[in-house]
């Protein structure tokens, strides 16, 4: 299996201190989308692992939550592809849950759910919390400059993390 996981907020659609907090406000970062479709046209399977402790915080419900990930879907699938696994975080960072990154519970229930090792399975993120994650689980970080990826590339990340401007430069990497 050609596994691919993806952060959500950042990666596949604009970010927001504020929290995307309804469908109106979640908008696709440019090529996105299309490249999820791409990847999984050319057989990889994409998950989406992300934190969303909006959830915690009062700011949006489960089910509001479910119909961005809706839109998500629907969109991917337009454009020929298909979208796996959606994991999330629901907790707050004070809530010591095992799901929230940089800790592995969300990366860990991708692997069950496909029954597949992590080993060098890349994580694309635009975090240092999602690069943490990917390193916990033996996955291969990959930065992408976009969301808080500009301000994260100026940490000092891993050693191994494999940076690029944007998820449609990931996916061209991953398919030539």
């Amino acid at each position: 299996m050609q596994l691919i996981i993806l952060d959500r907020d950042g990666v596949i659609n604009y970010d927001s201190d504020d929290y995307i907090k309804s469908v109106d406000e979640w908008i696709a970062l440019p090529g996105a989308l299309d490249a999820i479709a791409r990847l999984s046209r050319a057989g990889w399977t994409v998950a989406v692992a992300t934190n969303q402790s909006g959830l915690a915080r009062g700011y949006y419900t489960v089910p509001v939550l479910e119909s961005m990930h809706q839109v998500l879907r629907d969109a991917v699938q337009q454009r020929g592809g298909h979208l796996g696994l959606i994991t999330y975080c629901p907790h707050g960072p004070d809530d010591h849950c095992s799901c929230r990154k940089p800790l592995p519970g969300l990366l860990e229930q991708v692997a069950q759910h496909y029954q597949t090792p992590l080993d060098g399975v890349w994580f694309v993120g635009d975090s240092l919390r999602d690069l943490q994650a990917a390193v916990a689980v033996n996955a291969q970080p990959v930065l992408v400059c976009t969301g808080k990826g500009e301000l994260t590339r100026a940490q000092a990340v891993p050693s191994n993390t494999l940076i690029f401007a944007d998820l449609s430069a990931v996916a061209d990497q991953l398919l030539s």
